[in-house]
């Protein structure tokens, strides 16, 4: 119970009883001898009925919990006494007393029901003793004993509350900026040592995992939430550029989950790799990220436009930019000037094709490169029907002659296409928005 953390103090008030009857102030000052007797048959019966408070090994605790009822019994008569008496210094001390509470970790669920337990044994016997100095009390004041000390019990309480609240603000508040400061210290360039990472994890309460990824995060509006996270995940919305830190990403439901408390955020996950390389993850996911907020790549429920029709498609992540399924996009991407001389010169003779015809004949030519140009694979890849994917294959022909066919350059004649798919897709319609 001891003060482990300093807190603004309460305001100097009283507390008000709202008790008054003949001969109260003698009553209270004959009562004040029997205060220790009838604190310690408090605290006896409170460790009896509360095992939180039963501690045979510590003394220390024991005397100070005894200390602590006195004190509560003896401002109470000291308020009977004199209601003019001022209380600032004991709503402070109750005060200290939540605050030891909360830093030991426990709620106030025990301490309400000791201070129900104190209360009932202090009007039993402040009344008895009463009655024993041959002061006449009647039922009604016995009575108003009893609404005044469960008032007063009331009023201990808000500030042991109080107490509480703020030490457990205060340490909900330092162990997120142990968690932000690792989180800093993982994202770090160059990479820290894993000897490096043991003792601010410990702070942290984060042990490190074998492998971890990046998930970089873009609101899509002010009004985004925050997003509910696990107590594993890292959560670094203090960045310039927000971010997640997942442990065992590859972990069953992972993937899932992000997708469904991402939701109001434009979120791409690097790669899996190990705690060290964690930086290297982020990049994977930042440059994701800024190709899906260009629209240049989609969450796997919004296909790749070349693809958009591959039953092998699902849609098990939307949402959820994937990076390692991007990967020839975003290498291409990071030199977009190449690409786009690449494409010129290498997809001339479709760009001389009318707009409304130069979408359909690029994906044609991009799946028929990867079924090898069989009519009936690329017919049921884009759902036409494999004379049309003939027809197609002719006209082709007829733009790039033998140069769709041959095995020299095909590599850059698929870079080129998927590249310009990528930066001319179409919108999709709202039934082709998710396969599976």
């Amino acid at each position: 119970m001891s003060d482990r953390s300093r807190v603004v103090g309460l305001p100097v008030r009283r507390i008000e009883l709202g008790l008054s009857f003949k001969d109260d102030a003698r009553i209270a000052r004959d009562l004040r001898p029997h205060v220790p007797g009838i604190a310690a048959e408090a605290v006896r019966r409170i460790q009896e009925r509360v095992p939180e408070f039963r501690r045979p090994h510590d003394h220390r605790y024991a005397e100070a919990l005894g200390l602590a009822v006195e004190y509560a019994i003896g401002h109470f008569l000291d308020l009977l006494a004199d209601p003019g008496t001022e209380s600032g210094e004991v709503l402070e001390y109750w005060r200290r007393i939540g605050v030891g509470e909360a830093l030991e970790g426990r709620t106030l669920d025990a301490w309400q029901a000791s201070t129900r337990i104190g209360a009932g044994v202090a009007v039993e016997r402040l009344t008895e003793r009463a009655e024993s100095l041959g002061h006449r009390t009647t039922a009604a004041i016995v009575a108003g004993i009893a609404n005044a000390v469960f008032g007063y019990l009331n009023q201990l309480a808000d500030a042991v509350a109080a107490g509480h609240a703020d030490a457990a603000a205060r340490a909900a508040g330092a162990h997120q900026d142990r968690r932000r400061r690792l989180l800093d210290l993982l994202l770090a360039e160059p990479a820290p040592d894993l000897k490096d990472l043991r003792e601010p994890s410990r702070e942290a309460g984060w042990p490190l995992p074998q492998t971890v990824a990046a998930v970089a995060l873009r609101e899509h509006g002010a009004d985004s939430r925050r997003p509910p996270v696990p107590p594993d995940v890292l959560l670094g919305l203090h960045l310039s550029e927000p971010c997640l830190i997942v442990p065992d990403p590859d972990g069953p439901g992972r993937h899932r989950f992000l997708r469904q408390q991402l939701r109001g955020w434009t979120a791409a996950i690097g790669p899996t790799v190990e705690i060290t390389e964690l930086a290297t993850s982020m990049r994977w996911a930042a440059s994701a990220l800024e190709l899906a907020v260009q629209g240049l790549i989609h969450p796997a429920g919004q296909i790749d436009p070349a693809r958009r029709t591959d039953p092998a498609c699902h849609n098990d992540t939307a949402g959820l930019i994937v990076a390692e399924s991007h990967m020839p996009i975003i290498l291409m991407m990071r030199e977009r000037e190449l690409v786009e001389r690449m494409i010129k010169r290498r997809l001339a003779p479709l760009l001389t094709v009318r707009p409304a015809q130069r979408y359909r004949l690029a994906e044609t030519l991009v799946t028929c490169l990867e079924c090898g140009f069989n009519a009936t694979e690329v017919a049921g890849r884009l759902h036409v029907h494999a004379q049309t994917v003939r027809y197609r294959i002719r006209q082709l022909d007829d733009l790039f002659g033998d140069d769709i066919h041959a095995v020299t350059g095909r590599l850059e004649l698929h870079m080129a296409l998927r590249a310009w798919l990528t930066l001319n897709a179409e919108p999709l319609p709202s039934d082709q928005l998710s396969c599976g």
